[in-house]
Order: structure tokens, then sequence, then C-alpha cells
């Protein structure tokens, strides 16, 4: 994703700090928390890779443009820091698949323990307790359903790299957005254009499918059992967990079981679901974490959901959180 589209120009801080050995590592570490290792058709025309540095450049480019608060915007920089390869793999191997949010504790941690980015702190006058909670700045991030900086970027991010939407349509979506207070009296991201907002939802909501889809869950849970067996026979270490995504394969790719598993892991094409368990094959029933976003618009008579607007995506949303995930699923 072109940062270019969110920001025209940044402070030279948040170059400084997406330069830190810590943030490079997220660039071998994938936003599709390792599913895009698989066959699956749906990566076969994507534009990747798409890591986490990519979306932590995006978030703290978005955070600048609409705040032009340098805090807010490092906040929204290391927001990621601290996520393991695989990112919310390890959360199903946490049994965490429903909150995905076992993997967010060691922010702090990361961010005191990088001389490069202490001493860039240090330099610009900003403390730890700043930047190391970004949810604490509504615009990076909020509750769901509403928008922030962290949802739209990996909306955009993936209506480009995954679905091959053009930068001009995306650019047209993004400019139209500005700040205003929601509901709560919060500052949010809002749609100038209801037109805009129906366009945006539309991508959300067809990403909200891709994240709770058979594939997502059943490769993430794999995956996870991988990681869990790997780290049970001392092949990968939790500290390994880490490292980088390349680091992590080779480990797997040295040890003649983890190899096979892996190959196997990365040929699956397709996934069906099952009312039984089949016991002759892997086979999982899985939920996942619902997101979605209900973003602000603004009418003639003042702000409102997009579900409040159109009720034609009121009833898509409404399907999408009536999503049920009872049903065995595996490879075929």
């Amino acid at each position: 994703m072109h940062t270019q589209i969110y920001t025209n120009k940044v402070p030279a801080l948040l170059s400084q700090l997406s330069n830190t050995p810590e943030m490079q590592r997220l660039a071998d570490v994938g936003m599709h928390c390792g599913t895009e290792y698989s066959n699956i058709p749906i990566y076969k025309d994507a534009k990747l890779p798409y890591s986490r540095l990519t979306h932590s450049i995006g978030v703290a480019s978005i955070v600048w443009h609409f705040t032009g608060d340098i805090r807010q915007a490092v906040a929204g920089m290391l927001h990621d820091i601290s996520t393991p390869v695989f990112a919310h793999t390890i959360d199903f191997m946490n049994n965490d698949h429903i909150s995905q949010e076992s993997t967010e504790d060691k922010t702090r941690w990361f961010i005191e323990n990088s001389k490069s980015i202490m001493g860039l702190l240090d330099e610009n006058g900003i403390g730890v307790d700043d930047i190391c909670d970004y949810h604490k700045y509504p615009v990076a991030d909020n509750k769901t359903p509403m928008l922030s900086a962290d949802r739209l970027e990996y909306t955009l991010g993936n209506a480009h790299m995954v679905y091959n939407i053009e930068l001009s349509q995306i650019k047209d979506v993004y400019d139209d957005l500005h700040v205003m207070k929601n509901e709560h009296g919060i500052d949010e991201l809002c749609f100038r254009s209801i037109s805009k907002a129906q366009k945006f939802t539309h991508i959300s909501l067809r990403n909200s499918h891709f994240y709770v889809s058979k594939e997502d869950r059943f490769l993430m849970q794999y995956l996870a059992e991988i990681i869990r067996s790997a780290i049970g026979l001392g092949v990968v270490t939790h500290d390994d967990l880490y490292t980088t995504e390349s680091d992590v394969i080779e480990k797997l790719n040295k040890s003649p079981k983890f190899s096979s598993l892996w190959g196997e892991y990365t040929a699956i094409s397709a996934v069906a679901t099952s009312c039984d368990k089949l016991h002759d094959k892997f086979c999982v029933n899985v939920s996942a974490k619902k997101r979605y976003i209900n973003p602000l618009a603004i009418t003639a008579s003042g702000v409102k959901r997009i579900s409040e607007i159109d009720t034609g995506i009121k009833q898509e949303i409404d399907e999408f959180l009536d999503l049920d995930f009872n049903h065995w699923i595996y490879a075929v």
C-alpha cells in the first residue's frame, strides 16, 4: 500500500522509528497471520507481502494526517511492535481466538527494551506512557464497530493488496474522511458523503467475511497446532515467535517431521465443512472474532451510522453478525 495515499509528508521521527530493528522485524511478519503461505485461491493474484510494518507505517500516517499530534502518531506506529510471527494465529494457539488479544501485552516491554526507540523518544521529549497504549487515542483505535485508523488501514490495505481495487478508488474514499464527534462525544473518522460511506462499508464487509471464512479459521487453527507442537518438541521456542516468519519457517524445515507438516500446510487449496467430526483427518470446530465497521456519515439531520441510513447495509451487517460457526472444517 502506498502511504502517500494517507498523507503527503510525515515527521522525521516516524520515519526514524520505522527504521529501528524492532520495527524492521515487522517487515517479515504478515498481515494475514500465516494463511498467505497456503495455496488458497484468494492469494493467487494478491499483491503480497502485506506486512505489519507496512500496516504500522500506514496507521501512523493516517493518525498524523487527521490529528497532527506526534504522540498519537507514534502510538499508532508502535501499536503492533509486539506482534509475533503469524500474528493472530498465536492467539489461536493461546486459545484466544475470539478476543484475539493475548499477544498485545508486550508492547511496553518491546519499547522500553529498545535502545534505538528509547533514544529517539528521549531526543523528542516523548515519554513511554504517552505512546505505549494506542487504545487511549480514539482516532488511532476505538471499540468495534467504530472506524479508527487501525481498522481503516487494514481495510484499505486489503482492498488494494488482496482485492486489487485501484489506488485511485481508495484515495477517493479516503479523501472523503474527516474527524467529527460521534454519538458518545468522542472523536471518530467520519465520511462527508453517504455514497463514500456505503462504498467503504461494502469493502469492509468483504473483509469481515474474509477474516471469519472457513478457510481463514481452518488455516489459523492448523498452523497454531503446528507451532504448538513445534514448541512442545523444542523445534521452535517461545522467543522465536518474536523473530521473523522466515526464521521460524527455516527452523520448521530443518526438522523432517515439521518440514513435512509445513509442506502439507502450504499445499492446502480448499476447505470444506461437515456436520460431524471426521476422524480420518485434521478436522476442527472453531469460531472467530467477528470484525466489522459501521462508519459515520454526515446527513441533513446530523451525523449517523451508515446502518441507520441504509437498510440494506444494516441487513448485511446483521447477517454477518448472525453467522453460525458451529460446524466442522477440514482441508480437501
